[in-house]
């Protein structure tokens, strides 16, 4: 937890969307950078699982830290098209490194004291972390900004990312879980547990609801659309955030809801999107909020049960294919707010309802009574 929370103390992040605009970048190039983002991680992204398994999960957390401590450096000496573009490649990179790798550390870790079933408890808190720790990521930033401007911001947010990649090194180094099976290379260990049935549908489930954060990339951009100062905007998006918070936490309650009640959280957060982003008034922030508690609630649930059916021993490898597709339904997003801004998003979402019924309704085993709540 303390990982999670100082690698989200980054002051840079509830700024770097207007940094790129008061540089002078337009709102589709702001787009291009995050789309440059996303294709870097999605090459990337199995790469650096398979990396994690081979070599070392831990080893991957701490050269993230780096990379993304290089990242924000070239942004804050080279501020400009091509070092924004440059820095995103680094923190693409360095992100694609920490997706998977960090579920397994997790899942892994619980699996050793035989508590897997914990597992969606204590990944709901930890998103639910990374969201909280925005709140005095916030105000850093608007300490910051209202200080030093953006150098200080950045300067910042590179000893924070090397000060992450420096605690990394003592977190243990765990044995992969025993799945009772002979000891097989890993692309054939990867390619066998892509063939388990039922593996596939949560998989590209998850894929497409995990790329559908990436709205949250606009949030700062619609407050300052309400008129919100600069300095404000990281104060003012903490609404959101905490409803996003609230809606991981309780998503190990969630979980145990009937199979029906997933998409139906999800079409309610797809409604209450469209509303918000057609209400123009500070009003619509709240619908925005809640919209984003009950995404965030859909979507712990379903990376729990993605880890649920994976192998110990490549889940990294096969956590960082859920992100592969993660990275592809976030170049969706990038392309429907560059098209249609907040409005065309919720279409994407609402589209995520009928996927997500069809992953994550229950399949009785053969004999079992069919669950029919």
């Amino acid at each position: 937890m303390a990982w999670t929370a100082l690698s989200g103390l980054v002051p840079v992040y509830p700024l770097y969307a207007l940094l790129f605009l008061d540089t002078g970048l337009s709102a589709a190039q702001v787009s291009g950078l995050f789309a440059l983002w996303s294709l870097t991680g999605l090459l990337a992204e199995v790469p650096t699982g398979v990396l994690a398994d081979r070599w070392s999960r831990r080893g991957a957390l701490v050269l993230a830290g780096v990379l993304e401590a290089a990242g924000f450096a070239v942004w804050t000496a080279a501020p400009g098209p091509v070092g924004f573009a440059a820095g995103f490649v680094l923190w693409g990179v360095g992100g694609a490194l920490v997706s998977g790798t960090a579920e397994a550390l997790v899942y892994d870790g619980l699996a050793a004291a035989g508590a897997e079933d914990a597992y969606l408890r204590v990944h709901g808190a930890t998103t639910a972390t990374e969201l909280l720790v925005q709140v005095p990521t916030a105000l850093l930033a608007g300490v910051l900004v209202a200080a030093g401007g953006y150098p200080l911001v950045g300067w910042a947010s590179v000893a924070v990312c090397l000060a992450a990649a420096g605690l990394a090194t003592g977190f243990p180094e765990l044995p992969r879980a025993d799945d009772g099976e002979p000891e097989v290379p890993l692309r054939t260990a990867a390619a066998t547990a892509l063939r388990r049935p039922g593996l596939w549908p949560v998989l590209a489930a998850v894929a497409l609801l995990g790329g559908l954060d990436a709205i949250e990339e606009y949030f700062p951009v619609l407050a300052r659309d309400l008129g919100v100062p600069t300095a404000l905007v990281p104060a003012a998006v903490l609404v959101v955030a905490l409803a996003g918070a609230a809606g991981a936490a309780l998503a190990g309650r969630v979980g145990r809801l009937p199979a029906r009640a997933l998409p139906v959280l999800l079409a309610s957060s797809a409604v209450l999107l469209a509303v918000g982003a057609l209400v123009a008034h500070p009003v619509a922030l709240a619908a925005v909020a809640v919209s984003y508690g009950l995404y965030l609630a859909v979507l712990v649930v379903g990376e729990a049960r993605l880890q649920e059916q994976v192998p110990g021993a490549v889940r990294a490898t096969v956590t960082s294919v859920a992100g592969l597709g993660i990275e592809l339904a976030s170049l969706l997003v990038f392309a429907a707010w560059a098209l249609g801004g907040a409005p065309a998003v919720a279409v994407l979402l609402a589209a995520a309802v009928p996927i997500t019924w069809s992953a994550f309704r229950p399949t009785p085993r053969p004999g079992a009574v069919p669950d029919r709540r």
